[in-house]
């Protein structure tokens, strides 16, 4: 083999070691560093597993995925896991899991990447219509307290499915007014002038 070809494959396989060092997963290692972290409750990431069982930190991530996609682990936070719901299970059905998990194509952890970063959004936009809602209660409350009626609920406009909107559907409802009150438009009552 020439200069060129034995430094080519010593650079391609720095590479390769790169993305997935520490080559082989230990499944009795894993299984054990996430039963001790099941005990303590603990939140944890790809990286302390690697660590702690000396294992490539993407390979435990995709193991991790894999696992938090078949309902053994909580995916807590980006890239972080809880492993609760793994105290109870038996080595035989974690082994099982752990094959199907690693049999996860690309597309679907793109996928589950996206449904969680999906549900975190959701879960940050409830937080800020529940925040709204709160102040809007405040304000409704202050008026109130001062005697300020702060009039009907906004209604949403229905939008037209036609061509261009009447005037009859834009022209605001009029209000309701007692018996004897005056009325400022005088129509509906005596105009005597």
């Amino acid at each position: 083999m020439s200069l060129k070809r034995s430094h080519a494959a010593g650079v391609r396989t720095s590479f390769t070691s790169g993305s997935d060092s520490g080559g082989k997963l230990g499944r009795q290692e894993l299984y054990d560093e996430l039963k001790r972290l099941a005990q303590s409750g603990q939140v944890f990431a790809p990286v302390d597993i690697a660590l702690a069982i000396g294992a490539g930190e993407a390979l435990v991530s995709r193991s991790l995925l894999g696992l938090a996609a078949e309902g053994y682990l909580e995916k807590v936070d980006t890239g972080q896991y809880r492993a609760t719901p793994f105290a109870e299970i038996p080595q035989a059905e974690f082994l099982k899991a752990l094959a199907r998990a690693s049999k996860l194509d690309s597309t679907r952890q793109r996928d589950l990447s996206e449904i969680a970063r999906l549900k975190q959004n959701n879960d940050v936009m409830r937080a800020k219509l529940l925040a709204v809602i709160a102040e809007r209660d405040h304000y409704l409350a202050a008026l109130k307290q001062h005697g300020i009626d702060a009039g009907p609920a906004p209604v949403p406009a229905a939008t037209p499915t036609g061509g261009a909107p009447s005037a009859v559907q834009n022209a605001p409802s009029p209000e309701p007014t007692a018996a004897g009150s005056p009325t400022s438009s005088g129509a509906g009552g005596d105009s005597s002038s």
